[in-house]
């Protein structure tokens, strides 16, 4: 299976980066203001008929392009469902559940409405872990079965797709969220091939910053080579920098973005 799937986080007033989602500059780069955010759905609009969702995949006969919101920010409900839902689309929104209720964050109520107005509602752990490819088996697995259990009593359905938060991918992040129930995990590979591990259906996604051009936004959301190759390239010159850096990679990081 191809699919294009592209990764947002947050979309905020103007100039108020910490209305939504977590904290700190280190998250602030995944944050649009919301006229950028608008930008970047008007030119998809003109690329594609409308993104599709997980569920319709096995009925789907040309590549499909998705859109996923990570860490479960207040702005999915504020802004980002009524904007998707101007144009018919639906996403895909994966929440941090130890962060439910809490400021800037869904509350349980906003998730159900979510899930009642169609959209997909999926795991992004309970803890959002730095570095989850890191983190034991046991670890693993209660990051994976306590978050579904959560969500699922929340909307009074099983849940069973899931975001890997972070970017730290491993073949035990998938067996692991396999176990848990998860037959849709994305991750934040720049990828639009998928595979799958123990029956989980794995898929890479395109990570959407500030500042990126929707005209670029578009391209990926069309399928177009180059911009996919040049975010591929970047993926893993910075893959190489966190394998080789560990904890003080997230360290300096955090140092930078703060500066």
């Amino acid at each position: 299976m191809r699919v294009v799937s592209l990764l947002y986080h947050d979309v905020v007033p103007t100039g108020d980066f910490e209305s939504s989602g977590f904290p700190g500059g280190d998250a602030a780069i995944y944050k649009l203001e919301r006229p950028e955010f608008e930008q970047h759905l008007n030119a998809i609009r003109a690329v594609i008929s409308r993104p599709a969702t997980v569920r319709e995949l096995p009925n789907l006969q040309t590549r499909p392009t998705l859109l996923t919101f990570d860490d479960g920010g207040s702005s999915a409900h504020t802004y980002i469902a009524d904007l998707l839902e101007r144009l018919g689309w639906r996403g895909h929104f994966f929440v941090t559940t130890n962060w439910i209720g809490q400021r800037g964050f869904l509350t349980a109520a906003q998730i159900r409405d979510l899930r009642i107005r169609g959209h997909l509602i999926g795991s992004h752990s309970c803890s959002h872990p730095p570095r989850m490819s890191y983190c034991s088996r046991n670890e693993l697995l209660e990051e994976w079965n306590n978050s579904v259990a959560v969500l699922s009593d929340v909307l009074g359905e099983q849940v069973d797709q899931a975001s890997v938060p972070g970017g730290y991918y491993g073949r035990r992040v998938a067996e692991s969220a396999a176990e848990a129930g998860i037959q849709t995990l994305f991750t934040s590979e720049p990828r639009i091939s998928s595979h799958v591990v123990n029956g989980c259906n794995v898929l890479g996604r395109y990570t959407i910053r500030q500042r990126i051009p929707a005209s670029t936004v578009a391209a990926i959301a069309a399928g177009k080579i180059a911009p996919r190759l040049t975010q591929l390239t970047y993926w893993n010159v910075k893959k190489i920098a966190k394998m080789a850096g560990g904890t003080s990679w997230l360290r300096m990081r955090k140092w930078l973005l703060a500066k």
